[in-house]
């Protein structure tokens, strides 16, 4: 059997908004792959078909919100996609003899903290696995893209990538009130202000690490900044009411530096509301990516369910959440076939479509 015709057994390790999206595509589109498990975090899920969880028919397979179950499940490779994320169980996995793909955090692991970093290098070396960090942003947008665009130049100078979204349209509002701080006050909105802001600002920090050491900029340090504005007027946001003082928009900022000179810079405009402060920049909604050199480039990426079909809003909103789960479902091959330790966008190779046309 050649590599292009091997079957792969995986676990979803998250049925949310992206885990669903990884698991219809596998039903749907991949028979490559094989789900043999899923982890669950509520136990109306528990002993459900995963097949019926995400509005498919039945698979066979019982997801399960028993982290033991799903560690003695034989799989080449975990789809690891939860809200909140565990060094523990991942470690677990990796030394199990699975491999991983994240959306969740490990975009640059040589920029981890130093005694997580060693506990997943040691749990890859006992299992023989690798494990991958990647997505939208950070990810592709942030990784990739900037990576494969250095490739025309001959030298660089800096490099930008900023985001423009408005949240409100996003109905997992546990996610952009509970998690993003959103509707909390102004105060509460910093790079340490919460558990889940401190881990969001770091994983972009080590984003911004892995453009650096990939591209030779030696930098000494990334910063971290949020200017935090408060909402004019109340706004009903799904289950939510964003009140008039809180939290409605987030201006982050992670600026890698050499000799206080910034190097590599990601900046995201974030509101909730349709409020739109006066003194931020007003860069078009998506990416807008800038690579000042030799020769200097920029190009804007915006992604929807189609530019052509009359699509609602629900569906662009899910699209976002597709091309997050696709950029690590179509490295599952790449990956397991990767030595073992830590497999990033600088590392791998590059990663397209599986499906494509689907006219094999």
């Amino acid at each position: 059997m050649t590599e292009a015709d091997r079957r792969y057994r995986v676990i979803a390790w998250g049925t949310g908004a992206v885990g669903t999206e990884l698991i219809t595509t596998i039903i749907d589109h991949r028979p490559d792959l094989e789900i043999v498990g899923a982890r669950v975090y509520s136990a109306d899920k528990a002993g459900v078909d995963i097949g019926t969880l995400v509005g498919r028919g039945a698979i066979g397979v019982a997801a399960s919100t028993d982290v033991d179950t799903i560690l003695a499940l034989d799989a080449d490779c975990v789809l690891y996609t939860p809200r909140n994320t565990s060094i523990d169980d991942v470690c677990a996995l990796l030394a199990g003899g699975k491999n991983v793909v994240t959306t969740a955090f490990l975009f640059h692991p040589q920029r981890t903290a130093p005694e997580d970093r060693e506990r997943l290098l040691q749990a890859c070396r006992t299992g023989g696995t690798t494990v991958h960090g990647s997505g939208l942003n950070p990810g592709n947008l942030s990784g990739v893209l900037p990576l494969a665009l250095s490739g025309m130049s001959r030298t660089i100078e800096q490099i930008t990538l900023q985001e423009r979204a408005d949240w409100s349209v996003y109905d997992s509002t546990s996610i952009t009130f509970d998690n993003m701080a959103f509707g909390r006050p102004v105060a509460d909105i910093s790079p340490t202000g919460t558990e889940f802001l401190a881990f969001n600002s770091a994983i972009f920090t080590e984003q911004v690490w892995l453009l650096a050491d990939a591209l030779h900029a030696g930098i000494d340090e990334v910063t971290a900044t949020v200017d935090a504005v408060p909402a004019e007027s109340d706004h009903q946001i799904f289950d939510r009411i964003l009140r008039a003082g809180t939290t409605a928009g987030q201006r982050w900022n992670w600026a890698g530096r050499r000799d206080g000179r910034t190097l590599v810079e990601i900046e995201t405009l974030w509101t909730v509301g349709g409020e739109y402060p006066k003194h931020w920049p007003r860069p078009r909604h998506g990416w807008t990516l800038t690579i000042e050199g030799d020769p200097s480039m920029q190009t804007h990426f915006f992604s929807l369910a189609s530019f052509s079909r009359d699509v609602d809003m629900a569906e662009h909103v899910r699209s976002a959440n597709v091309a997050t789960a696709m950029q690590i479902l179509n490295a599952v091959p790449a990956v397991c076939a990767a030595p073992p330790g830590f497999a990033t966008a600088a590392t791998l190779p590059l990663i397209r479509s599986h499906t494509g046309f689907n006219n094999r």
